[in-house]
């Protein structure tokens, strides 16, 4: 599956190997079959904070790509640029109510899962909050079940849950996955999300993606 041929010569991916919002980018970066410079940002070092990073992207998250010098933040902003500036394969349709299924399938994840589960957070959580980890694991696993019941009603009969290829709804469910398991999550109530995410993953573009490919290479 390879991007339209585009005039763009530079693309840098400043990410961090585990932050899912970065995960979601290199899979469509790969989906696309674009060639693009990784910049390891580590999160856990506060490198996000730095001068010259602030100065790029005042937000001071990942991911941030920069395409011929154009800084572009925020994961699901940069997937649209790539669908618009790179149309094959398309990620996010183009007919209005395909495209508002898509969207709202990605945002399950995006706006009410994912953000209340970000590093950011459970620091708070744990640092100014004093929960302890016990808690901090209850409050992980309520919002990606909350999220996971409505995905899995919404998931509808496709391969992928963009139908039969994936999508950007496929980019972010894959990374929320993974973190599903790394907090323990309990998933057996998921069978689609499940097999779409066996599906996804029988794909080097996510495969490719994947934390571990990324963090070994």
């Amino acid at each position: 599956m390879d991007g339209a041929p585009n005039l763009m010569t530079s693309l840098v991916l400043h990410d961090y190997f585990r932050s899912s919002a970065s995960y979601r980018v290199r899979i469509a970066l790969n989906l696309k079959g674009l060639a693009y410079e990784r910049v390891e940002v580590s999160l856990i070092a506060g490198e996000q904070k730095s001068d010259d990073y602030l100065a790029q992207n005042a937000q001071g998250f990942v991911p941030m790509l920069v395409a011929d010098g154009e800084t572009i933040i925020q994961s699901l902003a940069i997937i649209d640029w790539l669908d618009r500036s790179f149309p094959e394969p398309r990620l996010i349709p183009d007919e209005a109510m395909p495209r508002a299924v898509a969207l709202a399938q990605a945002q399950v994840v995006a706006s009410d899962i994912h953000p209340l589960n970000n590093l950011r957070v459970l620091k708070y959580l744990k640092n100014s909050l004093g929960l302890n980890e016990i808690t901090k694991d209850r409050w992980i696993h309520e919002w990606i079940l909350q999220g996971f019941d409505a995905l899995e009603a919404m998931a509808g009969d496709g391969t992928y849950l963009g139908g039969e290829a994936p999508g950007i709804a496929d980019c972010c469910l894959v990374p929320q996955v993974y973190n599903a398991r790394r907090f323990e999550v309990p998933l057996d109530s998921y069978p689609r999300l499940l097999a779409i995410d066996a599906a996804c993953m029988e794909l080097e573009a996510f495969r490719r993606a994947h934390p571990d490919a990324v963090k070994s290479a």
